[in-house]
């Protein structure tokens, strides 16, 4: 994929890993090798769940690399008309992934280390987290001159108490592992050695399911989580209670996998879902 981003496939599951010492850093080359990665994840139909991680025992990653930013900046400051300065987006948004809206297969966040910045922000687009118990976050942003616009101010508000959200986007004060866990900013603790395997249980559980309900389900909370209660149900419902305004759900309510999961249990079979 990139010399700094590595995947690998599981069967069904994508492993992306972003390795990019020391301290896996997110410059231009890394972003557009993760949103690469996870373009392929979203378009390959033979994939079905993203693991996300970090390479080494330190850092997950803290976030966009500083350094990069400031020698580019340097450079259009100088009148170097070729320097680029768009901000390290590609495909997908900040990573490749905060703003990936059509990405609707469920993706794992292994926080090995070190969430900084855009780092968390990472680990805040994915559905599922878990993390080291040295795992420590923060949003160091305002004190470097800039907001943590990639995720971290229109999550974090939604997912916390207001002043516990504006206390760590104003003040960048760092929250470990077992905070983190009690307002449910992960989903679990889990030792080093064993944060891999976890993830992996957890995405081969997932891949056994049917291709199209796991991805109706990750559209239907994303499409319906604003809404009322009976606005919720007529997203999903529509006119003609056959489905609304959400196509994978809508294929899904039609396909030969809705029947498929009745039968295998009448049968007392394993069900073989075909994504159709």
């Amino acid at each position: 994929m990139s010399d700094v981003v590595r995947t690998e496939r599981r069967g069904k599951v994508l492993e992306i890993t972003l390795d990019n010492p020391p301290a896996n850093a997110i410059g231009r080359e890394a972003t557009v090798g993760l949103s690469k990665a996870f373009v392929t994840l979203r378009d390959d139909p033979d994939l079905l769940v993203g693991i996300i991680t970090g390479a080494g025992e330190k850092f997950f990653s803290p976030g966009w690399d500083l350094k990069e930013g400031a020698a580019e900046f340097d450079a259009v400051d100088a009148g170097d008309a070729s320097a680029d300065t768009t901000d390290y987006k590609n495909d997908g948004g900040f990573a490749g992934i905060t703003e990936m809206w059509d990405l609707y297969k469920p993706v794992i966040a292994a926080i090995n280390g070190y969430a900084v910045g855009g780092g968390w922000e990472i680990a805040l687009a994915c559905d599922i987290q878990y993390a080291v118990p040295h795992a420590t976050f923060f949003i160091p942003d305002v004190h470097m001159g800039f907001i943590a616009d990639a995720g971290a101010i229109q999550i974090l508000p939604r997912r916390l108490p207001h002043s516990i959200a504006m206390d760590i986007l104003l003040t960048g004060r760092r929250m470990g592992a077992e905070e983190a866990l009690k307002w449910g900013l992960i989903n679990e603790i889990v030792e080093p050695e064993k944060l891999m395997d976890r993830a992996r249980e957890t995405a081969d559980h997932l891949a056994e399911g049917g291709p199209l309900a796991l991805q109706a389900s990750k559209e239907a909370v994303r499409h319906t989580m604003h809404m009322s209660i009976p606005d919720c149900f007529a997203a999903l419902r529509g006119a003609d209670n056959k489905g609304g305004d959400l196509p994978i759900y809508t294929r899904m309510l039609n396909s030969e996998d809705a029947k498929e999961g009745p039968r295998s249990f009448a049968e007392k079979r394993k069900p073989v879902f075909k994504g159709k």
